[in-house]
Order: C-alpha cells, then structure tokens, then sequence
C-alpha cells in the first residue's frame, strides 16, 4: 500500500525549523464490530518506524466502541430542540447545531452543565469572546460528530459521540503497534488531542502535534484515512521504499 497525501493536502510540513511527514493510512470502512487495536495493527503492519508517532481518529474509537447512533433513532428533548438553535453552524459540520446532536450532548455533560455553558457563552458573545461553550463543556461535548454530507456512508446517517478512555485506548495501540499513539479529534476548524501513550508527550509535544495536524490531514470523508503516521522527515532513506508495503 502506497503511502500519499489526501487531496489538498501535503505530506511534508515544516514546523519550528523541521520537517515532518504527515502519512495517511488507507483503511477498509470501519464498523462497530471490529476491534480497534486489531484494525489498527491490520493497517499499520509494516508501515509503522522507531520513532514515529501515530494517530488515530476518535470517530473510529467511538464507533468500534458502539457510540455510533442513527440519527432516526435519537429522540430529542424540548430543551435539546431550543438550545440547538443558538448553535452557529459551521460550513465544516454540524457540531451542536442539531437537536440530535445536542441530545447526546445533554446526556454526556448533563443539562445544568451544558445550561450553564449556554449562558457564560451568551455573555462571552455580547463582549466578542467565543469558545467559552465549549471551554466548559470539554472534550464529551466539542467530540460528538454529528451527519453530513461529506461524511463516509453509513456514518453520513449517524450522530458519533466522542470516544471512552481515550487514554488507554492510546496504551492498547501502543503497546500492539510499537510506537507512540494519539488519539485526535481533529476537522478543518481545529485540533483536540484526547489521549496519548506514553507521559513523555507533554504540553509542548502536544502543541507540536496541533501545528502538525491543524489542516486536518487525514481528510473527513471518503478518503477512508483514519490513521496517520507523524514522523521527522530526515528519517527516511531515500534510497530505499520504505513508505510502501503489501497487504
């Protein structure tokens, strides 16, 4: 399987004086039965160098985890149907700007949380701060992904929330694939890490991380790239194709 860049994309960035590669892996459709730490060893056999860092979406955590939910099959409460519409709807997805979506947002922060979160966020605007909603409401809520047009089928029919014990699952991986993982939620808005695997990915290793991935390199739709390799591009010979494997 031959390693290249997502459509618009680069392979190579240059971060702080280095230069990075951003490798992309190809996968099959992900479904709630599979398990993550063998589709993820599956893909990355051969691929994966001393040194690399890998990381994974969340979106494919949560589905293997079973938090993938059709849409038809979620049943709004009033208060999720009214707080959705305050939501601004970005043209890169839905985020919290559906009642399904803010459904599910409801049942993992609580409904006083994401009430207070709706209220410090109407002030935060009236004096031109954004985010706030989110600051509050953490990674359970700026996680969930709810339907849209670009997303892959089946999932463009699904709300996904964000994924559980995201740090162990960085462990799990880890420890199958040999090298340091991440798990990301990352779209063309931004970058969230949610877990890692080993402690020596500090603070600094993780705005590293942000730089590298902000233009969201492994794509959100029908690339079918869940998992990408973060590796110093000084690394590679050249001489020798060890970007490529079969499968």
């Amino acid at each position: 399987m031959q390693l290249e860049a997502n459509p618009g994309k680069v392979l190579e960035l240059e971060v702080d004086g280095k230069t990075y590669l951003r490798l992309p892996i190809k996968t099959d459709v992900i479904k709630p039965s599979h398990d993550i730490v063998e589709v993820v060893s599956q893909f990355t056999k051969g691929l994966v160098q001393k040194g690399d860092l890998l990381v994974v979406s969340e979106k494919v955590v949560a589905i293997t985890q079973g938090r993938a939910f059709k849409i038809d099959e979620i049943k709004p409460r009033p208060l999720a149907v009214f707080l959705s519409k305050f939501v601004h709807r970005s043209p890169y997805g839905i985020g919290l700007g559906s009642p399904e979506t803010m459904e599910l947002a409801l049942q993992e922060v609580g409904s006083l949380k994401i009430l207070f979160a709706a209220l410090v966020a109407a002030i935060g605007k009236i004096f031109g701060i954004r985010g706030l909603f989110y600051r509050i409401c953490g990674d359970k809520a700026r996680a969930i992904d709810g339907p849209c047009d670009y997303t892959l089928p089946p999932y463009d029919n699904y709300v996904v929330k964000g994924p559980l014990n995201p740090e162990l699952v960085a462990k799990q991986i880890s420890s199958a694939v040999g090298c340091a993982v991440a798990i990301i939620d990352a779209n063309d808005l931004g970058v969230n890490i949610l877990g890692v695997s080993e402690s020596s990915i500090d603070n600094t290793a993780i705005a590293l991380l942000e730089k590298l991935l902000k233009d969201n390199p492994l794509g959100q739709s029908t690339e079918q790239t869940p998992f990408g390799i973060i590796r110093l591009a000084e690394k590679i010979d050249v001489a020798e194709p060890s970007l490529s494997t079969s499968t």
